[in-house]
């Protein structure tokens, strides 16, 4: 099949597809003679598992991982648990970052609870102090849903 057929038949945009290309995250297709190229179910299946851990907001380091042990399927599933247990953290850390981020946006509502000229407005003049951004727990870990995606 090509390009555009697998990317309708997994719901991904051609230029994702590309780019797990470019990632090695999908093997390189067979070329047709007239250069295009063509996809077999195993694609459809690998990008079906990438897409699912793109929806678990996994990266695509940890992805990689997984498709090295699917890629390998008489190794110990121990690391994969690893992996797994790794990023129920990185998700609870984000909920807690995500907690006070919400805390922080309700606080800044309050600066304003009524509608009135907006050189006036509570909100605006907040936003408009300086502030320290609060650190990041884990700069290392890149979220997939609430970052820059790619399928």
């Amino acid at each position: 099949m090509k390009i555009g057929e697998l990317a309708a038949r997994t719901n991904t945009p051609v230029e994702t597809i590309r780019y797990y290309e470019r990632e090695a995250l999908l093997p390189p297709p067979a070329r047709t003679a007239g250069n295009y190229r063509i996809y077999g179910e195993s694609h459809v299946e690998r990008l079906q598992m990438i897409r699912h851990c793109r929806s678990l907001d996994m990266t695509l380091g940890e992805i990689r991982r997984l498709l090295e042990f699917r890629d390998a399927p008489n190794a110990s599933c121990g690391e994969i648990n690893a992996l797994l247990d790794e990023h129920i953290g990185h998700v609870a850390t984000r909920i807690t970052e995500l907690r006070a981020l919400q805390k922080q946006l309700k606080s800044l509502r309050e600066q304003c609870l009524q509608a009135k000229a907006a050189k006036d407005c509570g909100i605006l003049q907040t936003l408009s102090e300086a502030v320290d951004p609060p650190p990041r727990h884990d700069s290392t870990h890149k979220h997939g849903l609430l970052g820059p995606t790619h399928g």
